[in-house]
């Protein structure tokens, strides 16, 4: 598994489990489902497609979360280089069979070649290559382009996706100053 373990949550969380939040994946707690309800609702997409990832010298841009072919988005950008790997997640699944049948990102035109690796799919198309990370009938694509982002950096992505906690969250949002945009 390319994930840890959830942790068990407290007869008191029930109510944040029925509503699509529970543990993240790397042991933290997710954020309050009030505060996801209305995120997701500015960003136009439903709760349970919102998830982060965390990979050391990558931060969210926050002007690009929000939402795109019904899907969550969020890009990520090198804090040294001028790289970057997009986070989409929408519902769905992806087996064996349904791999290379669905396209990769606005690479619709070539052939998607998959490879199994944990719990994920590394997948290939065009110039562009991705890990694709099924969970709960959501999909999280963690997409680059394969000649500025490599493969070990998003396999990094994969294994860390996660449900925000509350810090996470606020990270996505954007800042108000006070000061008119």
């Amino acid at each position: 598994m390319m994930r840890p373990a959830r942790a068990l949550l407290p007869l008191l969380l029930l109510p944040v489990l029925l509503t699509g939040c529970d543990a993240d994946k790397n042991g933290g707690t997710a954020a309050d489902s009030a505060d996801l309800d209305a995120a997701a609702r500015v960003w136009g997409v439903a709760p349970e497609l919102v998830y982060v990832t965390r990979v050391s010298g990558y931060t969210v841009f926050q002007q690009s979360v929000g939402e795109y072919d019904d899907e969550f988005v969020a890009a990520y950008r090198s804090e040294k280089r001028a790289t970057k790997f997009g986070l989409f997640v929408g519902r769905g699944t992806l087996t064996a069979e349904s791999c290379p049948k669905q396209p990769l990102g606005e690479v619709s035109d070539r052939q998607v070649t998959c490879e199994r690796d944990g719990d994920a799919w590394y997948r290939k198309a065009g110039g562009s290559h991705e890990y694709a990370v099924p969970d709960d009938g959501v999909v999280i694509h963690l997409i680059a382009d394969a000649d500025k982002v490599d493969r070990a950096i998003l396999r990094r992505a994969a294994e860390a996706v996660h449900r925000p906690d509350d810090t996470e969250l606020a990270a996505l949002l954007p800042t108000t100053d006070g000061a008119d945009t």
